[in-house]
C-alpha cells in the first residue's frame, strides 16, 4: 500500500472495461479496448488497476463484456494470481451471467446491473472508473476530497483548454468547486471561476454508496439506457445533490515529476494511441514508467531478458531509443524509435523504425518496417516492405490512416 488515509478502506471499486474502441480498429477486433498492449508489457486497464491497488483499494470488480475471454484471462493470470488477492479482483460478465444475458445499455447500466454487490456490500464509497485511459492517480486522495466536501459524488475532472473543452463533457463549478452545471460537448464551453480553461469530465466518479443504490434504482425506472454523463448527473443537480467536481491537476503521487502532472490520455483512435506510446521512447517522457514508488503493474511472465546478437560490420543486433521487452531477440536486426513487445524476433539485415510490435511477432530478413504498428503472433515474412508506400500497403488489405500510420492486424493480409 502506498497511502496512509483510511478512507480508501471502505470503498468498493467498480472498473467499466468493455469498451469495443470502434475507432482503435482493426487492434480492437479481438480484444476489447482496455485489453489493447500499450508500451509493450502492459496492457491499457494495467494503468487504472494499478492506481486502485498503488491507492490501497482493495476490493474492485472489472465489468467486462466485449470479447471479454482475453480480458478475463489476463485479469484472473495477472491481477488475481500474482497479487495474491483473487477473491478482490474479480472480472465478471453480462454473457456469463445466469439470470440476464443482456449487455450494458449505458455506463450506469453497467453498474445498476451489478448493484447486488453494492447492496451486499458494507463500503462507505464506490468508486466507478473507466477501464480505457492511460494515467497515474492516487485514488485516495479524491476520497477524501469527497468525504471533505461530504459530497453525494465526485467527478473527477481536467483542466483542458477552451478550444479543445467541446469534445468533452464540461463540468461548470463554483468558487468552491462545487458542480452547479454539466454540459455535454457544448459549442461555448463554461470556464472554470477565475481560469481561462474547462474542466472536462474523466468519466471517473466517487459515490457515497447509499446514494448511488437510490439514483441507480430511480434513473433506472425512467431511462433504460441510463448512463451517468446524460442521466445520472443531470438528474442529481436538478435534485440539488452535494455534486463536486475534483481537480486531477491538484493529484500527487509519489515520485511524480513535473511533467507528469495532469497527464491522462483517451488513446481512443490510432494517432492518438501511437502518439502516446512513441512519447515514451523519449529522453523524458511525460509518463514516467521508471516511477518504483507509484509502479504499473501487469503480468511478468516468465521470460528471459531482451538480448542482441551478432555485432558483424554487414549485421548487427542494435536498439536504439527503443522500449524492448522481455523474451525479445534482436538478431542482426536494428530497432529504432520503437516499441517490441515480449517474445518478438527481429531477424538478419531487418530493419524496425518508428513502429510499435506487439507480442510474439516474427520479423523475417531483409524486411523494412516503418511507422507501423504490428499486431500479436504475426509472421513477417522475408523481404517485406511495410509503411514506405501507402498505396501499396492498402492494397494489401492494411489499414492506413491519414497520418501515414499503418495497421498490420492478420496473417493473411501478408501471404
Amino acid at each position: 500500500m502506498f497511502t496512509t488515509g483510511g478512507a480508501e478502506r471502505n470503498t468498493l471499486a467498480m472498473v467499466l472495461a468493455g469498451g469495443k474502441g470502434e475507432r482503435l480498429s482493426p487492434l480492437t477486433k479481438s480484444r476489447p479496448k482496455p485489453g489493447v498492449p500499450f508500451g509493450g508489457k502492459y496492457k491499457i486497464i494495467d494503468f487504472v488497476l494499478s492506481n486502485l491497488f498503488n491507492s490501497g483499494i482493495r476490493q474492485v470488480y472489472i465489468l467486462t463484456q466485449y470479447r471479454a475471454y482475453s480480458m478475463m484471462k489476463h485479469i484472473r493470470e495477472s491481477w488475481g494470481k500474482w497479487t495474491g488477492l483473487n477473491e478482490f479482483f474479480v472480472a465478471i460478465s453480462p454473457e456469463t451471467k445466469n439470470e440476464c444475458e443482456e449487455w450494458f445499455k449505458g455506463t450506469a447500466d453497467a453498474i445498476y446491473q451489478y448493484i447486488r454487490f453494492i447492496e451486499s456490500s458494507d463500503a462507505e464509497y464506490v468508486a466507478i472508473f473507466g477501464g480505457d485511459h492511460i494515467y497515474k492517480m492516487d485514488v485516495s486522495q479524491m476520497i477524501n476530497f469527497h468525504r471533505m466536501n461530504r459530497a453525494d459524488i465526485t467527478i473527477s475532472s481536467l483542466e483542458v483548454p477552451v478550444d479543445e473543452a467541446s469534445r468533452f463533457g464540461v463540468v461548470v463549478v463554483d468558487d468552491d468547486n462545487r458542480v452547479i452545471g454539466f454540459e455535454e460537448k457544448p459549442e461555448n464551453p463554461t470556464t472554470i471561476p477565475g481560469k481561462d480553461v474547462c474542466f472536462a469530465s474523466m468519466g471517473n466518479y466517487i459515490f457515497s454508496t447509499r446514494k448511488l443504490i437510490e439514483v441507480l434504482q430511480k434513473g433506472k425506472r425512467e431511462h433504460e439506457d441510463l448512463d451517468f454523463g446524460k442521466h445520472v448527473i443531470p438528474m442529481m443537480l436538478e435534485a440539488g445533490d452535494r455534486v463536486f467536481a475534483y481537480n486531477f491537476n491538484d493529484n500527487l503521487i509519489p515520485g511524480m515529476k513535473a511533467e507528469e502532472r495532469g497527464y491522462w490520455k483517451d488513446v481512443g483512435t490510432i494517432d492518438s494511441y501511437y502518439e502516446a506510446n512513441m512519447d515514451l521512447i523519449h529522453v523524458s517522457p511525460q509518463l514516467n514508467l521508471y516511477n518504483y514508488k507509484w509502479p504499473v503493474l501487469t503480468n511478468q511472465g516468465n521470460l528471459p531478458p531482451a538480448k542482441t546478437i551478432f555485432d558483424d560490420e554487414d549485421r548487427r543486433g542494435i536498439n536504439i531509443d527503443s522500449y524492448v521487452c522481455a523474451g525479445c531477440i534482436t538478431s542482426g536486426g536494428t530497432v529504432r524509435r520503437s516499441i517490441i513487445g515480449p517474445k518478438t524476433r527481429i531477424n538478419s539485415f531487418s530493419l524496425v523504425e518508428d513502429s510499435i510490435v506487439f507480442e510474439n511477432v516474427t520479423i523475417g530478413r531483409h524486411t523494412k518496417i516503418k511507422k507501423a504498428i504490428i499486431d500479436k503472433n504475426l509472421v513477417i515474412p522475408d523481404n517485406t516492405v511495410i509503411g514506405y508506400d501507402h498505396k501499396a500497403d492498402a492494397k494489401r488489405g492494411f489499414t492506413v490512416t491519414e497520418s501515414g500510420i499503418v495497421v498490420v492486424s492478420t496473417q493473411e493480409s501478408l501471404k
